[in-house]
């Protein structure tokens, strides 16, 4: 195996809340790493604070530059300067409800940037990839957990960005085998970086469970949105697949790992998720339980485009990528509220 000295790692949308996460243990593990992010959801703040978290010297062995993978100028100036080994991407606009409101918002930022990073990848010859998708290329999956062979079948143009770039992946390598690519599907990444100093910091009012949560028990939103309380579940509310961000980052560093070991990759899936189904009312009441206080909540209807019930079957990541979630959903509403109550306007100091 290759000394991770020499691995230099290209991560599209390293600012972003999964992109610090995995940046950092990245850093830990010995490799390089340079960051490409139009901070469209991000700020320099939170790539400062990776800096600080590794700590002087491994900080050294990390670039951040601005730029937009929709400008295939800011992609051709960095493979100029730098040989990449893999790219880990990242970026991408992810808000379902958005992306129904705005389809050619989301059609621009994810296929057209994920487009122009194969084409200069493959000029370059940097054929390994680690891709984002998302649980959400099940759709409302006929039957639970899902498993990586299902018919894949997004409900919302976010979801069909994600599915689409998988068939793109699926396409070129089948053209190009040379190309090794993993695509990894995360169910609900939620938490933060244990010491408090990294997490998630939406721009606007957040699309997600967790960070809405959070929010309202800082004070900043007065009550908490249910979107759905009539799903046939058991609490009437939508269940998901909560999954911890550090635990999602460990996932990136085993999917790297078996691009540079494994001798043929193809174009593989994995889902990165606990196998466990949580409710949108279990979540609020074990994140009261972490903070002390009560979360009001209002319930709405359902959104368009949200499905029941999703939870991944886990055994092909423990069995392939030897990976498996460490952290239960206690954990994940301990470190989401550590880092809430720590830093209650996100990065920014109050407005």
């Amino acid at each position: 195996m290759v000394s991770n000295q020499q691995q230099n790692i290209l991560v599209t949308g390293g600012a972003g809340f999964i992109g610090t996460h995995t940046v950092v243990q990245l850093l830990n593990e010995g490799f390089w790493v340079s960051i490409i992010d139009n901070l469209d959801n991000s700020v320099t703040e939170a790539v400062d604070r990776v800096r600080d978290l590794v700590g002087p010297d491994l900080s050294l062995n990390l670039e951040f530059h601005l730029g937009d993978l929709r400008n295939k100028e800011d992609l051709e100036k960095l493979f100029s300067q730098t040989k990449f080994d893999a790219v880990i991407h990242f970026a991408g606009l992810k808000a379902v409800g958005e992306s129904v409101v705005n389809p050619r918002r989301y059609f621009d930022n994810n296929l057209i940037g994920t487009i122009n990073l194969y084409e200069v990848m493959a000029k370059y010859n940097c054929k390994r990839m680690v891709f984002s998708s998302s649980s959400t290329v099940y759709g409302q999956p006929e039957k639970i957990p899902c498993v990586e062979d299902f018919h894949l079948q997004a409900m919302n143009p976010y979801g069909r960005t994600k599915l689409f770039l998988e068939e793109i992946a699926r396409d070129i390598q089948k053209a190009e085998p040379d190309w090794k690519i993993i695509l990894l599907r995360y169910f609900n990444p939620v938490g933060a970086h244990e010491s408090g100093q990294l997490g998630e910091d939406p721009k606007g009012i957040p699309n997600n469970l967790m960070p809405y949560i959070h929010q309202v028990a800082v004070g900043r939103l007065p009550e908490l949105n249910v979107y759905g309380f009539d799903y046939p579940t058991k609490d009437g509310t939508a269940v998901r697949d909560y999954i911890h961000v550090m635990d999602l980052a460990d996932g990136h560093i085993a999917a790297l790992r078996k691009l540079f070991t494994a001798e043929y990759i193809g174009c593989t899936a994995y889902n990165l998720g606990t196998g466990q189904g949580t409710s949108v009312l279990e979540m609020v009441a074990a994140f009261e339980k972490v903070c002390g206080k009560r979360i009001p909540i209002k319930l709405c209807p359902r959104r368009p485009g949200d499905a029941t019930a999703v939870y991944a079957s886990k055994e092909k990541a423990e069995k392939e990528l030897g990976w498996k979630a460490k952290y239960g959903i206690e954990e994940m509403c301990r470190d989401q509220w550590r880092w809430a109550s720590q830093n209650p306007w996100g990065y920014q100091s109050k407005p």
